[in-house]
């Protein structure tokens, strides 16, 4: 249940119209969303907040719309899958479709269809902020969210509840998350290269807008530090968690520090594009640089060579992910759930 919010004025100043479900929401002190689900039955609704709203119900007089009602029960027990990110990313990723196929198969457990949503540019921003916020789906787990990316405060405002896969950055409002831990993640390959010999090791960095792209990095700075290894700006190029990306941003880094030894890549995804880089100018992975991912998707196993990576627990992200959405659909606080890593050990470092 939220704040209390101030009261409504009582129902007979508002006589020239009826009450409405705003009216009941401000008069229970809980969100609209609140409301809708107990008007469905008190489906995900503690039981402080049923008596609330049933209380307020009675104060205001108000009586339900039975065709509003309708539609919204055919609607609002699904919940929104929104990656805000553009459409062929999420083709060419395979992280995303693991991820979806995870929290798929942990809502169907509750019997709750999940709807996929893309919105990877401003238009399709509004266009899906209107439809989540007239109570189409009860809920969102949002994925890939870039600082300053509006969707988080938008859905916020509209008091739809929201869990963010990531850290959400420069958020000015709480908001329930499920992380890898990203951090400790890098540390443990920087680690692991230098266990191997390396000596000038780079990074390719996911976009420093994302949680993931910081945390790694920062991984990566404090785990030299740590070794007694400088760092080296000239070891260091930002990518864009695509394998063109990752493949521009290592042939930088060639330029940059020819006397590499090894590159540590913030996803498998550009890995995949930094051993292409390595093989035109003629470096031999892990000979001549070793090689080491994040992630552990589908594509590491395949590489060539096989690639030295972080593995994300993938399947108890999305379970984490679900957990915490139905609780917040339930009415309780926001929280956060950071998951350890794996180093998973294959030929490329």
């Amino acid at each position: 249940m939220t704040e209390p919010a101030p009261k409504g004025r009582p129902a007979a100043t508002r006589a020239h119209r009826p009450p409405t479900i705003h009216d009941v929401a401000r008069e229970a002190g809980v969100s609209r969303g609140t409301v809708s689900r107990v008007l469905q039955g008190g489906h995900h609704v503690s039981p402080a907040a049923l008596e609330a709203v049933n209380a307020a119900i009675r104060r205001t007089g108000y009586v339900v719309n039975r065709h509003a009602r309708s539609l919204v029960m055919q609607r609002s027990d699904s919940v929104a899958f929104l990656l805000t990110e553009p459409q062929e990313l999420f083709f060419e990723d395979p992280n995303f479709n693991v991820l979806l196929r995870g929290c798929t198969r942990a809502l169907a457990e509750h019997d709750i269809p999940l709807l996929l949503m893309i919105a990877g540019n401003e238009p399709e921003r509004r266009r899906i902020t209107r439809y989540i916020a007239g109570g189409h789906v009860g809920g969102v787990l949002l994925v890939s969210s870039h600082s300053g990316n509006p969707m988080v405060e938008r859905l916020t405002e509209a008091e739809v509840p929201v869990v963010a896969c990531g850290k959400p950055l420069g958020q000015r409002t709480r908001v329930a998350y499920v992380a890898a831990d990203d951090r400790e993640g890098a540390r443990d390959m920087v680690r692991h290269l230098r266990a191997a010999g390396r000596r000038r090791i780079g990074t390719v960095t996911g976009p420093q807008d994302t949680p993931g792209g910081v945390e790694r990095l920062a991984g990566y700075r404090e785990t030299l530090a740590e070794l007694g290894l400088p760092y080296d700006e000239q070891l260091v190029a930002e990518g864009d968690y695509t394998r063109s990306g990752g493949e521009a941003a290592t042939a930088r880094l060639l330029a940059q520090a020819p006397d590499l030894d090894a590159v540590f890549v913030a996803s498998d995804l550009m890995a995949d594009g930094a051993l292409t880089a390595l093989q035109r100018a003629g470096r031999r992975t892990p000979e001549d640089v070793a090689v080491g991912g994040f992630d552990d998707s589908p594509i590491a196993p395949s590489t060539r060579p096989p690639l030295t990576t972080i593995r994300q627990p993938w399947d108890r992200i999305s379970d984490e992910m679900v957990r915490l959405l139905l609780a917040r659909i339930s009415g309780e606080d926001p929280a956060a759930v950071i998951l350890p890593t794996e180093l998973v050990v294959r030929d490329s470092a």
